[in-house]
């Protein structure tokens, strides 16, 4: 039977609609609600509690709103804060951060790795140790990892800066040592980044393959759906909602570069700190 419900996604700004885009991608007849807890942005630099506390107040609204599943389309939420809403949540959970190391060993040949994120994802060491793990899983010894922060490249997205000579020179000073090293798999590990796969794919040259975490994700989503009986039929036209704890013209404003499609309009006000959590 079809599970008209929406799929929630939430993340601590914008970046996150990227995600929702390589969701609608593979699974255009779903419903969507997606909220942007803009106006506690950035996560990075708050504390682990914090952002636990955070992600299950965001999880209780979009459970408010009869989602079916969550997905965590933010990467410092995902890494501190997925066990606690896996644990908690009456939904199905699906984060980031394991679907893109699995993508990446299955990606590499030569078991050299780069990854590149914020200076907050990268101190966490998340993704290495995700990749590490998958590794193992698979049978690889031999992996080598090289991590590189990227602290530019958020604002080069959101300034729309995706291709032009300011982009490609700040990609060549990050990326050269990790082409220098060998590397033939690159993880993108910031929501960001997508927007800047043209010049990073440049920069990096031939035979390397870029890891999109947004869209590993998004192919989680539809293939536990399609396992759990759970997708739509597409008898429903679907509907996409989004919601923001900030102003919602300006959402609009800065959200419309990242989903290239389906343009967000209508978008409201919700403060999910009106819910009390435990940690």
């Amino acid at each position: 039977m079809a599970d008209t419900r929406p799929i929630g996604v939430f993340d601590s700004g914008i970046g996150g609609l990227t995600v929702l885009r390589e969701i609608w991608k593979v699974l255009p007849g779903e419903s969507t609600i997606y909220f942007g807890d803009n106006a506690r942005a950035p996560y990075g630099n708050k504390s682990r509690s914090t952002v636990i506390r955070y992600s299950l107040q965001n999880m209780k609204f979009l459970e408010s709103r009869g989602v079916k599943m969550i997905v965590i389309a933010c990467n410092t939420a995902s890494a501190y804060a997925y066990e606690a809403l896996k644990d908690r949540s009456d939904v199905p959970v699906v984060e980031v951060v394991t679907p893109g190391a699995e993508a990446t060993i299955k990606a590499t040949k030569n078991g050299k790795i780069g990854i590149i994120g914020t200076k907050a994802t990268i101190s966490t060491g998340v993704y290495k140790q995700a990749v590490e793990q998958c590794a193992l899983k698979h049978g690889m010894k031999n992996v080598e990892i090289y991590q590189k922060t990227c602290p530019l490249f958020v604002p080069l997205a959101e300034e729309g800066w995706w291709d032009n000579e300011i982009a490609r020179l700040t990609a060549k000073e990050y990326l050269t040592p990790l082409k220098e090293a060998g590397i033939d798999t690159l993880v993108m590990a910031c929501t960001h980044y997508p927007l800047l796969a043209k010049v990073i794919a440049e920069t990096m040259g031939e035979g390397i393959t870029l890891v999109n975490t947004g869209a590993a994700a998004a192919s989680v989503v539809r293939d536990m759906l399609g396992k759990d009986g759970k997708t739509a039929d597409g008898a429903v036209a679907p509907k996409r909602e989004f919601y923001t704890s900030d102003e919602p013209g300006m959402f609009e404003s800065v959200a419309t570069p990242f989903l290239g499609e389906g343009l967000p309009s209508g978008t409201a006000h919700f403060s999910t700190d009106r819910y009390e959590v435990e940690i």
